[in-house]
């Protein structure tokens, strides 16, 4: 495991997230419906091409799984994470979750977002409720970092926020770190 503190290292680290961050905003403009999850991939596969990357998922086969085969991860609605893009056309009221990945000078960026696709006011009920309880555990984990904070307070944060309105968290996919590998302690 690497700690960076300060250098060109981590420099080659926030320019990944930030190439990351760039192409998932780049993905959310395009999510619309109509739209299929296939084609999001090759909006995320020319961006990468464009900015002389490489994707940390294509062909990434932890363990001995078969490759994946695309730049990034969709899944739809009732799907977790690391959905195959393909042909499903995403629609008006679906939740769209992406994850993404990309190496830029020997350093890992992944992220990875929800969009809901279509007015929200239109989303029922529980769904929309959930969306709510996500956001605001995202900004309750925001608030535990500050200086002196462990990891731990940032994720304790969010998990009392989404249990405390009658959610839970899918523990098997809570995060991971990141650096010169896709996945670190």
């Amino acid at each position: 495991m690497i700690h960076l503190k300060s250098g060109p290292e981590l420099d080659r680290m926030r320019e990944a997230g930030r190439h990351v961050g760039e192409i998932l905003l780049t993905l959310r403009q395009h999510a619309k419906p109509g739209v299929t999850t296939g084609e999001l991939n090759r909006i995320a596969s020319r961006e990468i091409e464009q900015r002389s990357l490489n994707s940390s998922f294509l062909g990434y086969a932890p363990g001995g799984a078969p490759p994946y085969p695309a730049v990034v991860c969709t899944s739809l609605n009732e799907e977790i994470v690391h959905g195959i893009p393909g042909d499903r056309e995403v629609k008006e009221g679906d939740l769209l979750k992406l994850d993404f990945g990309a190496v830029y000078g020997g350093f890992h960026g992944d992220s990875a977002v929800t969009i809901t696709i279509g007015n929200e006011a239109l989303f029922d009920p529980p769904t929309r409720r959930m969306v709510e309880v996500t956001r605001e555990s995202l900004y309750a984990g925001i608030e535990k970092l500050v200086a002196g904070n462990r990891l731990g307070d940032v994720s304790h944060a969010v998990e009392m926020t989404i249990e405390k309105a009658g959610f839970a968290v899918v523990r098997d996919f809570v995060g991971h770190g990141i650096g010169r590998l896709l996945h670190e302690e």
